[in-house]
């Protein structure tokens, strides 16, 4: 195994996402498999704030206590209709480009912030840093996405990128249209789920491969999980929310209220998968 290279995607999913992401790491850790020591972490959205606690040190057991905790003062928020038909006419317009989709959808958050339609840029800040547990890039290895709003550029950011970890992870949480663009040496950045819900081809060259995807599936120009992972490693195990996380989940992945539910479902669910897990991380 020393000569195994292990890597852990996490994808995007909203609060919800977060909740139930770390629920499936705690209770795979309880079950004898713990993920936390992959050689490479992968965050997208969602996952970009879990990956950030994991790898900068994190106790599991105090992530999960912390999403069981009642909401405080986090505001909800959510995907409107007009949003999706939004995202909906981008992807037509874009005629299959994913580069014209994502510029298309950054000047879809660019636009929605100059209304007036998100909250301002340094509220997103203050809460995207009350949940790191540090805002020092780690020394272990985590990649975390975002796109150019302006450019529809897809950017990697890690510790040698020279972005501060509070503002990539803000960058990656950006959900056009709900969240404003973050700023990042004078330019903006939104969701890295605006390539794919994952991301999972950044973990290309590793042996070993396990993807928590609370949006599994791809449409139009956005790559969905299994076309990204089908061969790139020898050993994958891709996780994505059962019925039971679904229900818990709900309809709105921006909803605190469903944090505690959806944490609990993605520990559930932990058991259920633990032993496909193990076999690809450890077997």
């Amino acid at each position: 195994m020393s000569d195994q290279r292990r890597a852990l995607v996490l994808g995007g999913g909203g609060i919800t996402g977060i909740a139930w992401e770390i629920g499936v790491l705690a209770g795979l850790a309880e079950a004898g498999t713990d993920l936390s020591g992959a050689d490479l972490v992968v965050g997208t959205s969602a996952g970009s704030v879990v990956g950030a606690q994991l790898t900068c040190g994190a106790e599991l057991e105090a992530m999960y206590a912390r999403q069981l905790e009642p909401p405080a003062q986090e505001k909800v928020a959510r995907m409107t209709r007009r949003n999706l038909a939004r995202y909906g006419w981008a992807m037509i317009a874009s005629r299959g480009s994913d580069v014209d989709f994502r510029r298309r959808i950054g000047a879809l958050a660019l636009a929605a912030e100059k209304a007036g339609l998100t909250p301002p840029e340094q509220e997103r800040l203050d809460v995207i840093g009350s949940r790191l547990v540090s805002r020092e890039w780690p020394e272990r290895e985590l990649v975390v996405t975002a796109v150019d709003a302006e450019t529809g550029e897809f950017s990697a950011f890690d510790r040698e990128s020279g972005v501060p970890l509070l503002q990539a992870v803000a960058a990656s949480c950006a959900v056009p249209g709900v969240y404003p663009p973050c700023t990042i040496g004078g330019r903006r950045f939104v969701d890295g789920g605006m390539r794919s819900a994952a991301n999972a081809d950044l973990a290309e060259g590793y042996d070993r491969l396990v993807v928590l995807a609370p949006i599994p599936r791809g449409v139009g120009p956005l790559a969905g999980v299994d076309a990204q992972v089908t061969g790139l490693v020898s050993r994958v195990a891709v996780v994505s929310p059962d019925e039971a996380s679904r229900r818990a989940i709900g309809r709105n992945v921006l909803d605190p209220a469903a944090r505690a539910g959806s944490a609990r479902a993605g520990r559930a669910q932990a058991a259920v998968v633990a032993e496909r897990v193990a076999d690809v991380w450890t077997g």
